[in-house]
């Protein structure tokens, strides 16, 4: 159990660079107890406390952090950090939809036109689950709060290009699967995807900005360093246990 959470720390120590990481913790649970009989308690008295023993703890969950990490200026247009809930909606591997708070964005040529795409490539979607196609200059773009997309003509006039940027949110954002890539996948734990356009309170997207990781590595070390240390006692317990049922074993001889 200790290890399982060393390694949990550990990936989130690896992740304080990764624009939009969430940090996890572990939450453990008791294994079961031996209630021990007591010979010398009579029939009919009461038992003011019982003898037990347990089997020690196992981790039955790991818990992302979704608090909003730092926002760092970027100047860069196609840089996006989100102010709220939300989620970026973005065509994953399998060609499914998939979602991630990393608004590191590019730009990929294709036949179709020029894409907005994540690092990997992966398209980033509007609205109504349609792919991002410009055929501007990338510099004169403009992205909304709430991600309407426009430019700035050669007369200074502002042209929307009648696309918005999709944003998501889950009735529960915990229950989200890691992926891998930045990237989470709806199920049933967390519910199904809702657009933040319906909801009351809309995410606010800021452009030429980015969401740094909210791992705070101060806190992550002091983490790591009990935990090595409950892990270290562990296996001198284990190890004081096997001398002890060898010195037993060696005393029936």
């Amino acid at each position: 159990a200790q290890q399982f959470n060393v390694d949990v720390i550990s990936n989130n120590l690896s992740n304080v660079n990764t624009t939009g990481f969430k940090k996890e913790r572990v939450e453990f649970k008791d294994l079961l107890y031996q209630t021990m009989e007591r010979a010398y308690v009579l029939e009919d008295q009461g038992k003011p406390v019982n003898l037990q023993v347990g089997f020690g703890v196992m981790p039955v969950a790991t818990v992302k952090n979704f608090d909003t990490g730092n926002f760092e200026q970027t100047d860069n247009p196609l840089d996006l950090a989100i102010d709220g809930e939300g989620f970026f909606m973005v065509l994953g591997p399998t060609g499914n939809i998939q979602y991630t708070r990393d608004g590191s964005f590019k730009i990929s040529i294709t036949e179709e036109g020029s894409k907005i795409t994540t690092s990997d490539g992966f398209p980033l979607l509007d609205d109504t689950g349609n792919e991002i196609i410009l055929n501007i200059d990338v510099s004169s773009m403009n992205i909304s709060s709430s991600g309407e997309l426009s430019y700035t003509d050669e007369l200074g006039l502002v042209v929307s290009l009648g696309q918005t940027i999709g944003v998501m949110k889950f009735p529960n954002k915990f229950g989200l699967e890691s992926t891998g890539r930045n990237l989470y996948a709806e199920n049933s734990a967390s519910g199904f995807a809702v657009s933040d356009a319906e909801l009351g309170t809309r995410s606010i997207i800021n452009q030429g900005f980015l969401e740094a990781s909210n791992v705070q590595t101060v806190e992550e070390m002091v983490k790591l360093i009990v935990a090595q240390r409950a892990y270290e006692i562990n296996s001198k317990a284990i190890q004081s246990a096997d001398e002890m049922l060898g010195m037993a074993n060696n005393l029936k001889r």
